[in-house]
């Protein structure tokens, strides 16, 4: 079976109360069967004001993540917005 682990990086664990808890209770890598389950995971984990995402590990990352848990606002993306949309050529003026 495929795993995907994730390195819960420190943005997120000031950003979703409930990362930080669970970092404290079990460690800074969750290991996932998927990255499916692990987006589900990160959708979970977030609140209005607290959006943690999974984000691909850099290729020349010398651990065994194969993604990160980052924390914090996004630029160009409001609260509420559920991003993963790319804007057309033309919404750039």
């Amino acid at each position: 079976m495929t795993e995907y682990v994730v390195a819960i990086k420190p943005s997120a664990r000031r950003t979703a109360r409930v990362v930080g808890q669970w970092v404290n209770r079990e460690g800074p890598r969750r290991r996932f069967a998927s990255k499916a389950l692990a987006r589900e995971w990160a959708r979970r984990a977030s609140g209005h004001r607290a959006r943690v995402w999974i984000q691909d590990a850099a290729p020349h990352d010398a651990t065994d993540a194969d993604g990160y848990l980052v924390g914090g606002d996004r630029a160009g993306t409001s609260p509420g917005d559920p991003g993963g949309r790319q804007a057309g050529v033309g919404q750039f003026g």
